[in-house]
């Protein structure tokens, strides 16, 4: 095998290797097709048994209530912003929206393009730049509320939900883009999940998408085709021609996730990378300099400090990559550096990644 470099990138992230491995294996010669899977028709049931394949996957490592549909779409993260509130978002309904980075904002910015004043801003930590969450005493949900959206994952501000906001009978709405499976949680409160797959799921090009029957049934039938919910529900997400190859490593991955102990395996190991990585931060505060103010909202996905100096910052990124480790530079705005966990990066990498910390902070400290 040619080498591979331990990959900290924000997304898209790595892949399981061998969810990899099982695709390179099968590349040329698809099932007995003597074809690609991405070259295969997305009719044949070939493709047919994949598709299906993912999409029970899915319900069966979150344990998806049966009055659940899963739906594989196009579009990224970014239509979501506005196919929801779109689909939702008619006959004088509201919702509410919790702002907690970059992505809720942008969420949240385009829920006012279709809806106006429609979309109400509940609670928001901006003028901490986002430095933590809102505390449950701060989030006023509006009785009227078709539901109340939420980032699960800040990969930006390294921000992370582990105990969702109580709604009532109102349904959550969630990106889970950069956090989907990284453990169980109870699906039962949410109205509707969407996650880009190119974080914890597969390559970009597909979101999964889990709906509930009564939201479903809330959704407008009066837009485009492509923008309605209930055509891709009825449809079994093959309204159109899907991202057959997307959605063959989707598969792959969610089956290795099974065979390796399923969502409570996962969850042990981004706790222990979780320890791993925050205790040497802890351990060096003067020079590993943590962005997020409150501990209990710290990510187990992305982790943002910053180095006493930008040309320390640099240092570390260059020698880190001499190293073999690579996406550790920070997100533009803040600098710093900033390391991605999602699951496939394993608990040797982040051990590895600490090994590294230590010595560096113990040299140039």
């Amino acid at each position: 095998m040619s080498h591979r470099v331990i990959n900290f990138y924000a997304g898209p992230a790595g892949l399981p290797l061998p969810a990899l491995e099982r695709a390179q294996a099968e590349l040329l010669d698809f099932m007995g097709t003597g074809m690609s899977v991405m070259e295969i028709s997305h009719r044949a049931k070939e493709y047919d048994a994949v598709h299906n394949e993912a999409i029970a996957l899915v319900k069966e490592l979150l344990a998806v209530p049966d009055n659940y549909k899963v739906l594989l779409l196009q579009g990224g993260g970014n239509l979501q912003f506005a196919m929801l509130p779109m689909n939702i978002l008619h006959s004088g309904r509201k919702a509410d929206y919790i702002v907690t980075g970059s992505w809720a904002k942008k969420a949240f910015k385009e829920a006012k393009v279709v809806a106006g004043d429609a979309a109400r801003v509940i609670a928001t930590t901006e003028p901490e730049k986002f430095k933590r969450l809102p505390r449950p005493e701060e989030i006023k949900v509006n009785p009227d509320a078709a539901y109340v959206h939420l980032c699960s994952n800040n990969t930006i501000y390294g921000t992370q939900w582990k105990t969702f906001p109580t709604t009532g009978s109102i349904p959550l709405a969630a990106d889970m883009s950069s956090d989907f499976m990284w453990r169980p949680f109870d699906v039962r409160p949410f109205g509707f999940i969407y996650a880009g797959a190119q974080k914890n799921l597969g390559p970009s090009g597909l979101v999964v998408a889990i709906i509930r029957d009564d939201v479903l049934a809330l959704c407008s039938d009066k837009l485009p085709a492509m923008l309605q919910y209930k055509v891709h529900a009825d449809k079994n997400s093959l309204f159109n021609t899907p991202p057959c190859f997307s959605i063959y490593i989707l598969r792959n991955v969610l089956a290795h996730n099974k065979s390796i102990g399923g969502l409570a395996a996962i969850e042990r190991n981004n706790r222990e990378k979780g320890r791993l990585l925050y205790g040497c931060i802890d351990a060096f505060p003067e020079f590993y300099r943590g962005y997020v103010t409150a501990p209990e909202d710290r990510s187990f996905m992305n982790v943002d400090f910053n180095l006493p100096s930008e040309e320390l910052d640099a240092a570390f990124v260059a020698e880190a990559k001499k190293n073999g480790m690579v996406g550790l530079k920070g997100y533009r705005d803040l600098g710093g550096i900033r390391v991605s966990m999602y699951n496939a990066v394993t608990v040797d990498n982040v051990k590895t990644l600490v090994a590294f910390m230590e010595e560096f902070a113990r040299k140039r400290a």
